[in-house]
């Protein structure tokens, strides 16, 4: 079993950064990780996702002020925010995917963290 830690959420006024961290314990190298956030009254949707050779996805509201990377060696995923503001708050989730085939039959994993609130307010 996988389990996610997430930190680095707060409260932050507007322009100003924060950073998110991720750890997945447990054996084996995530596939893919990511963050996702969901405000109150909306859906969840993505933030950025990066895979295990470092390709890299982010959603159109943070292009250009949000930076994700991993450290492969630690199975851990970071999530670099500048430039934040008010509509960047909400509840940050990390995820972590886990990929592969096991005598020829592939399999894909799932996993969720807690959830690390942010805030952007002055």
């Amino acid at each position: 079993q996988v389990q996610l830690v997430e930190s680095g959420g707060g409260l932050v006024q507007p322009g100003g950064s924060l950073r998110l961290s991720c750890a997945a314990s447990g054996s084996g190298s995530a596939s893919a990780m990511g963050w996702y956030r969901q405000a109150p009254g909306k859906q969840r949707e993505l933030v950025a996702t990066i895979t295990s050779g470092g390709g890299t996805n982010y959603g159109d509201s943070v292009k250009g002020r949000f930076t994700i990377d991993r450290d492969n060696a630690k199975n851990t995923v970071y999530l670099q925010m500048n430039s934040l503001k008010p509509e960047d708050t909400a509840v940050y989730y990390c995820n972590a995917i886990y990929s592969g085939t096991y005598s020829d039959v592939p399999y894909e994993y799932d996993f969720w963290g807690q959830g690390t609130q942010v805030t952007v307010s002055s």
